[in-house]
């Protein structure tokens, strides 16, 4: 998922790499305005940690991230990329030389993100760089990557109109790869997955699809239309409703009317309006009377491990999609990467904190495998990976395919989960779905 949450950078003339590496350093526009980003007391130590042997240049990590001073998704990013980095670093750095990073912060702005990307590139020399959190920022700097001749690891936009650029013209654009999250075409696909396999088990035998008239939603909204009758579950109403919607009376209303068993929402934008007017619709009533039917889907707000302490509670029962959960197994690094994420930070990551680290952590797996950073041989590595990561096993769409260089969905599904409340009081996102991977059974929300 993406677009949700803006510093400057400037482009010079082409440079020498370090390291012996020469790569042509040409862009079609500059930039101006360089920014040195602080992040004293957010992400603990940016840039050159030693652990290599020192005897040579660093290899150079560029992160793309907006707001990583103060937006949680941001803020995920840059701490993901760095407990990898350190990670690396501790065990020896990568082909015997030391790893820093290079944090660009995008401010959710495709302006500000190419400028980013120029600094990250031309300033920074950045060997590679992951991240990018918004669709409109990745459509815009996928140029200035082919032209860079760079590799980009993507670890959140979810436009599949990038992985087409791929499909296309594979020469020009072959160097931009997708980590995380499937794109949204695919995350379309597992919401009706998640309903064919789950529905009438948890009591959601009609649903209202509400679905925010944002890019990001396009693809979802298009698979729901055109896959939702072979499920066997009754819509009673179908909507896509206004960008920056903050009122869901009406909308609820004709849910409610229609008899829907469960508000089935794609939203990042507007979740937390969404929810709110769910479950507490009546505020400042006391006590409040929630919605009589269940609330779940695509929900970015919820996604985040605090949101549970910032709702008061009140995203109970809400069930959302997700990369994976603190508690959970979603892959073989997934506990490591916790652990190791609060030791440093005293905090539990959002999902963009997975994804970004495993994009790291790909990225050093497919250099120790083939010994060099030559671009071209990393790139055919990449296509032919199959990589343990924190959020399941990363494998990507071929060149011919429609969505080349995307990461493959999961053969177990994406992972749901919903916010429970534990013996203490407190709010746990279990996993209800897929099986294999579930932590806690569905709870059907207490006034129904």
């Amino acid at each position: 998922m993406d677009d949700f949450t803006r510093d400057g950078g400037s482009a010079g003339p082409p440079t020498t790499r370090r390291g012996g590496l020469d790569r042509r350093r040409v862009l079609k526009t500059t930039a101006a305005g360089a920014t040195t980003l602080s992040f004293a007391g957010c992400l603990g130590t940016v840039g050159s940690i030693t652990g290599g042997s020192g005897s040579e240049d660093p290899i150079t990590i560029g992160t793309l991230a907006p707001n990583p001073d103060s937006n949680y998704i941001g803020r995920g990013m840059a701490r993901g990329a760095q407990v990898a980095v350190n990670e690396i670093n501790n065990n020896g750095g990568l082909l015997g030389r030391d790893v820093e990073l290079a944090v660009g912060d995008t401010n959710s702005s495709p302006l500000e993100a190419r400028r980013q990307y120029q600094r990250l590139i031309l300033e920074d020399e950045a060997d590679f760089t992951v991240g990018v959190f918004d669709s409109p920022s990745l459509e815009t700097i996928i140029e200035d990557i082919a032209e860079q001749q760079t590799i980009h690891l993507t670890s959140g936009a979810s436009t599949p109109a990038v992985s087409q650029k791929v499909n296309e013209n594979y020469d020009r654009y072959k160097y931009h790869f997708r980590v995380g999250p499937t794109n949204s075409y695919d995350l379309g696909k597992d919401l009706v997955n998640f309903l064919d396999d789950n529905a009438a088990n948890i009591g959601w035998n009609s649903i209202a699809v509400l679905v925010e008239d944002y890019p990001w939603s396009q693809g979802p909204w298009e698979i729901l239309q055109d896959q939702l009758g072979g499920v066997g579950v009754d819509v009673t109403m179908k909507r896509r409703y206004p960008p920056a919607s903050d009122d869901f009376t009406s909308l609820y209303d004709e849910a409610e009317a229609a008899g829907a068993d469960a508000a089935f929402i794609g939203t990042a934008h507007t979740g937390t309006d969404a929810l709110l007017d769910w479950a507490y619709p009546n505020r400042p009533e006391v006590p409040p009377e929630p919605r009589p039917f269940a609330f779940g889907g695509i929900h970015v707000p919820m996604q985040l491990p605090t949101y549970y302490e910032q709702t008061g509670g009140l995203c109970r029962y809400g069930v959302a999609q997700i990369s994976a959960t603190a508690n959970s197994d979603a892959g073989p690094l997934t506990q490591q990467f916790v652990n190791q994420y609060r030791e440093t930070y005293d905090a539990t990551p959002v999902y963009t904190g997975y994804t970004t680290y495993e994009a790291v952590m790909l990225y050093k797996h497919v250099i120790e495998q083939a010994q060099t950073l030559d671009t071209e041989t990393l790139i055919g590595a990449l296509e032919d990976v199959s990589f343990g990561g924190s959020t399941g096993t990363i494998q990507f769409y071929d060149k011919d395919h429609q969505y080349a260089h995307d990461l493959k969905p999961s053969d177990d599904g994406a992972i749901y989960m919903q916010w429970q409340e534990n013996d203490e009081g407190e709010g746990v996102q279990e996993v209800i779905w897929p099986k294999n991977h579930q932590t806690a059974e569905y709870q059907t929300p207490h006034w129904l």
